[in-house]
């Protein structure tokens, strides 16, 4: 197995022999695309990851440099050596994101791959993944549900003679049908029955239940079978080898005879399999920035076919002006409890670089056009019907604040996929036209983001809903949180906040009468409150300002 980074230069000599498809790098022997990939003329399996697993512009996050780690695995078996656990794990995770995208986008052209394949067992040498296996045996679990169950039927049926009723009825838990009639499906027997298939079966399904519980296949596995778990399942690889060729002149059907042939190349010490004869067989995309924006887009956004003010969120990501929001979801406003759009930009770079100046200026753009959209809605409607969504305030022709984020993928750890170790870097970017206007609509803010990769990676795959959504709850928590703290630092946004306090002066009256020194400056909340954002150092409504008081940012809502 090699194991190649995306971006990266290898000989070309190297890669004219591990690869029988040229397209895979350019004429300068970068590789150029991201994914799976196994030739069968030349014995090769190639694992191509994204750029994210570069630490620097030298060193890969596995403390080597990617030259090295290209010739980690070569020549080796990976299946039960704990030291290359990590590398099962990731080719498992990452061949899943590629199934998961091309699932969730189906109209896509950026995946290509070639059919898949099944093992076929031979004394030929050839060289397959772990991955490779673990789908074998997925694939022929799906196929033969039905031989599995008919085989349990068939057992306890014959078991059923010379039934120990007493037994039976004190030492194992009936299910009831609708009739409240028990049903006994463990039977105790006075005489036992040897059943020579379900040995065989237990060991496919101790398997199928050892991939399940590493790699979170979420396959219902049939638990009347005797699983074989834990230290037993280790010592089980160590000699089930032997086991099982004490038991091979007991299986001539076609379906065990595979069966058998899959928990052999499992407990075979080395990688002695072929495949059914095809040129090759790969799953790539070049264009991954793509598929890291769809994994992100998953644990972030809204439903895309979530109804707002009459249009989907899929729709309001698409812009007029042809540019696409990655992300996008509502939460609560900075300012009161009105609706405001949190609008992010998943950027994939390697893991040290931070967003250019092109990016941030695009991010100022999508904001701009979401604002422009509520804007439209309001002068179409009327302020009732485009709530609970508020972008301006009819009275001071105030702005609310538009909160927006880039989310870096990075990977802080080579073997954590379950902390997501999302953490604010960096400074909060800030775009103005009046910059003593914080309730301007050209004053915009950026925060920037960075997640484990390796969390995103593994949430993408699992479908679990609850957990995608406790982390949707917490994220979007965070987020708010810290803008709200950004803003209460006077020394990071450089405003000070004011509520308006003189009761004995109307706040229309007021704020038409001084208009033209408190445009941008002052917003009235929806439970209103009249806010005045001061910059720090701005004397023009010194004069005023007796008649507010002075307040911390977090206490406006």
């Amino acid at each position: 197995m090699y194991v190649l980074i995306e971006g990266e230069r290898y000989d070309l000599d190297v890669l004219n022999h591990i690869f029988s498809d040229k397209s895979f790098f350019d004429t300068e022997g970068t590789i150029n695309s991201v994914g799976y990939y196994h030739s069968f003329d030349n014995n090769t399996l190639v694992f191509m990851l994204p750029k994210v697993f570069m630490k620097d512009k030298y060193q890969t996050v596995f403390n080597m440099n990617s030259l090295d780690l290209s010739n980690v695995f070569v020549n080796k078996s990976i299946k039960h050596n704990e030291e290359h656990r990590w590398i099962r794990v990731l080719s498992f995770y990452f061949y899943k994101s590629l199934i998961e995208y091309k699932k969730r986008n189906p109209k896509s052209t950026i995946v290509y791959n070639s059919e898949t394949f099944e093992l076929k067992k031979n004394k030929r040498l050839k060289s397959y993944s772990y991955l490779d296996l673990v789908n074998s045996f997925v694939q022929f679990y799906k196929q033969n549900k039905n031989y599995f169950i008919h085989k349990k039927i068939e057992f306890i049926s014959s078991s059923s003679k010379n039934t120990n009723w007493n037994k039976t009825i004190r030492k194992s838990n009936p299910i009831h049908t609708k009739g409240n009639d028990p049903i006994y499906i463990q039977l105790v027997n006075k005489k036992k029955i040897i059943n020579y298939e379900e040995e065989l079966v237990s060991y496919f399904m101790s398997i199928l239940y050892h991939f399940d519980k590493e790699y979170i296949l979420n396959i219902k596995v049939d638990k009347e079978y005797k699983l074989i778990k834990g230290e037993a399942f280790k010592a089980l690889c160590k000699n089930g080898l032997t086991k099982l060729r004490k038991i091979k002149f007991r299986y001539f059907s076609d379906t065990n005879k595979r069966i058998y042939d899959l928990c052999e190349i499992f407990f075979s010490k080395y990688d002695k399999s072929s495949v059914k004869r095809k040129k090759e067989d790969f799953l790539t995309v070049k264009s991954y920035n793509i598929v890291f924006e769809n994994m992100v887009d998953k644990l972030l956004s809204d439903d895309e076919n979530y109804l707002i003010d009459n249009k989907t969120i899929k729709q309001l990501k698409s812009n007029d002006d042809g540019k696409i929001i990655d992300h996008m979801y509502a939460d609560q406003s900075l300012l009161d409890d009105s609706k405001i759009f949190y609008i992010g930009d998943a950027k994939y770079y390697r893991s040290d670089n931070k967003a250019g100046r092109l990016s941030i200026y695009k991010q100022f753009t999508y904001a701009k056009n979401i604002i422009q959209l509520n804007i439209n809605n309001l002068n179409k409607y009327n302020a009732k019907k485009v709530k609970p969504f508020v972008y301006r305030e009819d009275c001071t022709n105030g702005y609310n604040i538009s909160p927006n984020y880039f989310l870096f993928g990075f990977i802080p750890e080579a073997n954590n996929y379950n902390d997501p170790f999302i953490s604010k870097i960096g400074k909060t970017l800030k775009a103005y036209h009046f910059d003593d206007r914080l309730f301007d609509r050209d004053s915009l803010f950026v925060q920037q983001y960075k997640i484990n990769y390796l969390f995103v990676l593994k949430a993408y795959v699992e479908n679990n809903s609850s957990k995608i959504n406790e982390f949707k709850s917490n994220v979007k928590s965070r987020i708010r949180n810290n803008f709200i703290n950004y803003f209460n630092d006077v020394q990071q946004s450089k405003y000070t906040f004011y509520k308006f306090s003189n009761a004995e002066i109307d706040k229309k009256e007021f704020i038409i009468s001084n208009f033209y020194i408190l445009n941008g400056k002052v917003y009235i909340t929806t439970n209103n409150n009249l806010i005045l954002a001061l910059k720090n150092g701005d004397t023009t409504i010194d004069h005023l300002i007796d008649n507010f008081q002075l307040i911390k940012f977090q206490d406006i809502t």
